[in-house]
């Protein structure tokens, strides 16, 4: 009898330990949901969720292996974070973001903290409101942390592609680099860079500075940072969320993006920002499509049935990429999809596509740069013109010469058109939707609900490329910008390297909530984010509930 109740006791002893442990929030595991669930159980606040990740920042952003993803901390996020606690206390819940931090990519307009676009051009840079997005975030009782870092003007903006050899070599800016921001490692491996042009987003969510980001998406720039740092993270539909205040690259195929840890936080993120706003034609077309509440879209089993065609056409790039490729082909297959493989596209879509997203972009930076600039104050410059002279002055000590070099060459006559120009016309008028028509009929043909893709071909790849580096990654993923289509992105695996893979979920206009429950439930099943190595839990991280 004194064993049975010796074992009786190590069992309930065992138990209370289950669920003690059970009851510990690990930060970079909890969702929004969860974050709420303790604010409402009174076991944590937004201050203290805030203090939590104001220390991380100060860890290992500056400090240990120095990220180097935020420009800017909110000096008045504790106090914005305390001012939301007392609305909770006294009976005032605003939403799901009710005291979730989040980071904003520095080409998001703040009122009250400098935006950049990466630029030193632009270093406390003041706008004169806050960006429709960031206002709706802020009513919505999200908390602005921090601003981070990017590829300057989103990267293509200035770029050297397609240039003659020399000025390509001269115009190569390191992977993560801008003039304001200096570098941003990846914090998987921090010989890698974090992709762009959201890169800074990526490395910091990755890292667990905030419970969420924002990214903007030209022909990637949500989704390569979200690949190569391991996260989820969507490019909306185009006209799902406002454009207005975002520094611009390209308008025909902007558009801003959540990034997140878990496709929960992605879906939570992203119904607070949706709505119509008069700034911004594009979102007109979104009246009746958009919903404020996507995560109820989140279910296990929604790929039942669906059928998945799978882009076979850009494997094959890296070995490791592709067996994680295969086994989540193999994953998708048990909970049920219905895999059509391969689906390739014509094979003229695939080679002008980078000549088309260069012609377009250049002369809409050119033009819709310089509309932005003149919201600025007196002393910044006012045109796409005075940034490339300025960035090239001596006097400047400009701190990126690659970008000064792209620049220069984008202002030299003939290479930018004018927005006027028939050809760009043309192209945006006429080619465009023929691409878009094309990419319908794939979809009609084999009556496809989504196609998926390794996100990047390659994993992350080196700040400081070699000498005679290897060609760009080819994906499809400026698809999605041409269309203006979504694109969903979840953790897949890791190489036996320890860096990140993912995997696309691309769909018609207006498919979030499909593609959602496709990312939801692969992501149940396969639990393939992990924390960077480099970024590791502090003490602190784990809550108890």
């Amino acid at each position: 009898m004194k064993i049975a109740r010796l074992l009786l006791a190590a069992l309930a002893l065992s138990q209370a330990s289950f669920l003690a442990l059970a009851a510990d929030l690990k930060l970079d595991e909890a969702t929004i949901a969860d974050v709420q669930a303790a604010y409402a159980k009174g076991t944590l606040t937004a201050e203290k969720l805030t203090e939590l990740y104001l220390a991380r920042i100060a860890a290992y952003d500056k400090q240990g292996p120095a990220i180097n993803s935020v420009i800017t901390v909110n000096p008045k996020a504790l106090a914005e974070a305390k001012a939301l606690d007392a609305e909770r206390k006294a009976g005032k819940i605003r939403g799901p973001l009710h005291g979730i931090p989040v980071a904003l990519k520095d080409n998001i307009d703040t009122f009250d903290l400098p935006t950049t676009g990466g630029s030193q051009l632009l270093e406390g840079s003041l706008p004169p409101d806050d960006a429709f997005i960031t206002k709706k975030l802020r009513d919505a009782g999200a908390i602005i942390i921090a601003k981070v870092n990017l590829s300057e003007w989103a990267g293509s903006g200035g770029s050297a592609s397609g240039a003659p050899a020399d000025i390509v070599k001269a115009g190569r800016v390191p992977n993560g680099f801008s003039s304001a921001g200096g570098q941003t490692k990846n914090p998987h491996a921090l010989d890698r860079g974090p992709s762009g042009s959201s890169g800074g987003t990526g490395a910091a969510i990755a890292a667990n500075f905030a419970q969420f980001g924002l990214g903007t998406d030209t022909g990637g720039s949500v989704r390569g940072p979200s690949s190569a740092n391991g996260i989820a993270g969507l490019k909306p539909t185009r006209g799902l969320l406002s454009r207005d205040g975002i520094i611009p690259l390209g308008l025909s195929y902007d558009t801003a993006g959540p990034m997140a840890r878990s496709v929960y936080d992605v879906a939570a993120s992203l119904g607070a920002m949706t709505g119509l706003d008069a700034a911004d034609a594009a979102t007109l077309k979104s009246g009746g499509h958009y919903f404020s509440d996507y995560t109820q879209f989140l279910k296990v089993g929604s790929l039942k049935g669906a059928r998945i065609g799978v882009a076979r056409d850009f494997f094959g790039q890296d070995p490791e990429t592709d067996r994680v490729m295969e086994e989540s082909i193999a994953t998708l297959k048990k909970l049920g999809a219905e895999i059509i493989d391969p689906i390739s596209y014509p094979e003229y879509l695939r080679r002008g596509r980078q000549d088309i997203y260069n012609l377009v972009v250049r002369a809409e930076f050119k033009a819709d740069l310089t509309t932005y600039l003149k919201t600025t104050k007196p002393g910044y410059p006012k045109s796409f013109d005075e940034v490339a002279r300025l960035s090239n002055d001596p006097a400047t000590k400009y701190r990126s010469p690659g970008k000064a070099a792209g620049l220069k060459w984008s202002a030299e006559p003939g290479v930018s058109l004018d927005v006027t120009d028939p050809v760009y016309i043309s192209t945006k008028n006429n080619i465009l939707p023929a691409l878009t028509a094309t990419i319908e009929a794939l979809f009609v043909k084999h009556r496809l609900d989504a196609i998926i893709y390794p996100t990047s071909p390659r994993p992350a790849t080196p700040i400081t490329p070699p000498d005679n580096p290897p060609p760009m990654g080819d994906s499809p993923t400026s698809f999605a910008n041409f269309t203006g289509w979504p694109d969903l992105i979840v953790p897949a695996g890791m190489t036996k390297d320890g860096l990140p893979v993912t995997l696309s979920f691309f769909g018609p206009a207006w498919s979030e909530p499909k593609l959602f429950g496709y990312g939801y439930d692969f992501e149940q099943a396969v639990k393939a984010r992990v924390l960077p190595k480099n970024t590791p839990a502090l003490p602190a991280d784990k809550i108890s509930l």
